[in-house]
């Protein structure tokens, strides 16, 4: 399995907090067919198809069965991940290494929107005997963690509000993002307490959006494409589901998917070769755990750099220039194919106001949200 991998397609609908004019179904179709022309691909010579989907978060019982239609895919082979989209994708890379198929389309999709009970929802993923009973809602598990990461690594508060205004600050000249403003320290700091020390603003909101990619084995993306983004590394990890089990203060789910894509792609020393990262920041501390987990910083610094500017889009080492989950949205099972989209528009110099300069190697991290220590990491190059 030594055969080389590459992104030749990508398509997306955007993301906002609500999209009463389009159906999922709709949503797919649009990411789908910009994807294909990007490629410059029809669906029928697409070999093989991985749809990302949960049944709980999209409202119908075996929910992959409404893919085929919008993807282009009847009678062809697809099956769908129940997971995060860059677990999707890892299937479609193994798909192309294997020989099977010379090109394998990955879809995600969330229309949250859609959701009215959504933490009612997260409590179906929480042990049925020690933890539902509590009827809590499932941010406390947040605040928890994010208390114990501060606590262990001396981390302020004030850093994890930074997150939030750098993000949301970029997100605002990201035409795709849904949730851009322009805050100050001081009003994050003073948000409505969720809980302790988990704020409303270190949360972030839920948007709607489709992503769909296209990738191929090297022959075929070189004969299709004059700028494939290449798949250099790819790992995915699922750590204890047990509330009373599991490390409160360090992101190990992530670190292992990490080490997994860096001995794939051959890297030895995270912080020097790779440029940018999109990083699963679905809660403003997660951010600074992730980044320490992914060894781009030591444990307790992620902080401090985040207050010294370095994780800025002008800084050393940019993180979540798109302006990550806090600014785009959370995206459920497609919050993965939003780093995936959002690396391979940076290192291809599409990414418009937020384009960063000189970057050939990005790390695109999802983490699939509470009540779960589940992560994938993909490390992609030009």
């Amino acid at each position: 399995m030594t055969k080389d991998i590459a992104v030749i397609g990508i398509g997306t609908t955007g993301f906002r907090a609500t999209t009463p004019d389009l159906s999922y179904r709709e949503l797919t179709y649009e990411a789908a067919k910009k994807a294909y022309m990007d490629a410059g691909v029809e669906p029928k010579q697409i070999g093989a198809f991985v749809a990302t989907s949960e049944d709980f978060c999209e409202g119908y019982s075996i929910a992959d069965e409404y893919s085929p239609d919008q993807l282009g895919a009847v009678l062809k082979s697809i099956y769908t991940v129940p997971g995060d989209f860059i677990q999707s994708m890892a299937s479609g890379v193994m798909m192309l290494k294997s020989g099977l198929y010379d090109i394998v389309a990955v879809q995600g999709l969330s229309k949250a929107s859609n959701m009215i009970t959504k933490p009612y929802l997260t409590d179906f993923a929480l042990d049925p005997i020690y933890n539902r009973p509590l009827k809590e809602h499932s941010d406390y598990i947040a605040g928890m963690e994010m208390n114990r990461y501060l606590y262990e690594t001396g981390t302020s508060r004030e850093a994890c509000a930074q997150v939030v205004v750098k993000n949301k600050r970029n997100a605002m000249t990201n035409p795709l993002a849904g949730h851009g403003c322009e805050l100050t320290l001081d009003y994050v700091l003073d948000s409505p307490m969720v809980s302790y020390p988990l704020s409303e603003l270190d949360i972030s909101p839920y948007s709607d959006g489709a992503v769909v990619i296209v990738m191929a084995t090297a022959e075929t993306a070189l004969s299709l494409s004059d700028k494939p983004i290449w798949v250099r590394g790819i790992g995915w990890i699922s750590d204890t589901p047990g509330l009373e089990t599991r490390d409160w203060a360090k992101a190990v789910y992530a670190q292992m998917a990490a080490d997994m894509a860096y001995k794939m792609a051959g890297i030895r020393s995270p912080r020097s070769e790779i440029d940018f990262v999109e990083i699963s920041d679905e809660f403003s501390y997660k951010e600074l755990q992730h980044l320490e987990a992914l060894r781009l910083c030591s444990p307790g610094e992620a902080g401090l750099l985040t207050l010294e500017g370095a994780t800025e889009i002008t800084g050393e080492l940019p993180v979540n220039p798109s302006g990550g989950c806090l600014g785009v949205g959370s995206i459920l099972e497609c919050t993965g194919g939003q780093k995936i989209l959002d690396v391979v528009l940076q290192l291809r110099g599409e990414a418009g106001k937020n384009q960063l300069q000189d970057v050939s190697t990005g790390l695109a991290m999802s983490w699939r949200g509470l009540p779960t220590t589940t992560g994938a990491v993909a490390i992609l190059s030009n």
